[in-house]
């Protein structure tokens, strides 16, 4: 007689993307209240550093027998996502969830069409162009000038990220990719420990605060690198692209629901054209790499 295998099928890979983009907002969203109390350097301590115990307690990354060269790599790695993290969480104490949101997609946009020599990248650089001036705090615009500056400052970490991702994942590419994140997240909470006590924000910490931080964690990194990590076993990199592409739009949704914040016609206008630029560029990513 055959014995019965439970069937614990997952949701579609699109809507595993889906789910990841609504968490890591939905956590940036939650951090927004606790980065007024504990400043964003201690917020984003909160969440790299328990995100990384977070992950630690699902499995330990196996880095044995690399070179001095590879390790820091990897450091510098971590590094970068601690500072992605942290002007990111800067911006949104200044400006709008939604605007930083679209302003930190210039790292990315500028990564893939650095890379292409398609004529029609032009065109997506000049949507993301025009979406940025839009935001720019000038013409009567009410945003914060250090709140966009650290926006665009968290997109080159992003940026940098992404091609550094790209070399640790073939220095170490026998390891796993989540284990990879867990040893990065690890190395940057110890950038970030030292830069949480100067700032005094680890002599304000009350266990709401780490309970909250938890769920910040859960929310943001947690959740997200575990589904995008299986989405992407089954989800053309393309249409991967094209789904995160969203994020802008689903971070200014989530900001007007869970935060109240109200955006003018021009910064609607600005997420509208940064989104499509970088869907543009995701749709041709494909054509791209056959050439």
């Amino acid at each position: 007689m055959q014995k019965l295998q439970p069937n614990l099928a997952l949701p579609p890979p699109t809507f595993l993307v889906l789910i990841s983009i609504a968490s890591t907002q939905l956590g940036s969203a939650f951090a927004k209240s606790i980065i007024q109390e504990l400043g964003a350097t201690t917020t984003v301590l909160l969440r790299v550093g328990l995100g990384a115990i977070f992950l630690l307690l699902l499995q330990r990354p196996q880095l044995k027998g690399y070179t001095r060269a590879n390790y820091l790599l990897l450091i510098l790695f971590g590094l970068d996502l601690a500072a992605m993290n942290y002007s990111f969480y800067a911006a949104i104490n200044r400006i709008p969830l939604g605007i930083a949101v679209t302003l930190e997609f210039v790292g990315p946009l500028g990564v893939a069409c650095a890379n292409s020599r398609q004529l029609v990248d032009l065109l997506w650089i000049f949507l993301a162009g025009v979406g940025i001036f839009l935001l720019a705090p000038v013409g009567g615009s009410a945003l914060d000038p250090w709140g966009v500056a650290l926006a665009l400052v968290a997109g080159f970490f992003w940026g940098t990220y992404i091609l550094l991702s790209a070399r640790v994942g073939k220095v170490f590419a026998e390891i796993r990719g989540l284990s990879l994140l867990t040893a990065a997240l690890a190395a940057g909470t110890i950038g970030l420990l030292p830069l949480s006590i100067l700032s005094g924000g680890l002599a304000k910490l009350e266990p709401r605060f780490l309970a909250a931080g938890l769920g910040v964690a859960i929310l943001s990194s947690a959740i997200p690198y575990t589904f995008e990590l299986e989405a992407l076993k089954k989800l053309p990199i393309r249409v991967f692209g094209v789904l995160m592409s969203l994020e802008p739009g689903i971070a200014t949704v989530l900001g007007f629901i869970i935060l109240r914040e109200k955006l003018e016609l021009r910064a609607i206008v600005a997420v509208i054209l940064v989104t499509l630029a970088s869907v543009g560029t995701s749709v041709f990513e494909k054509r791209r790499r056959l050439k």
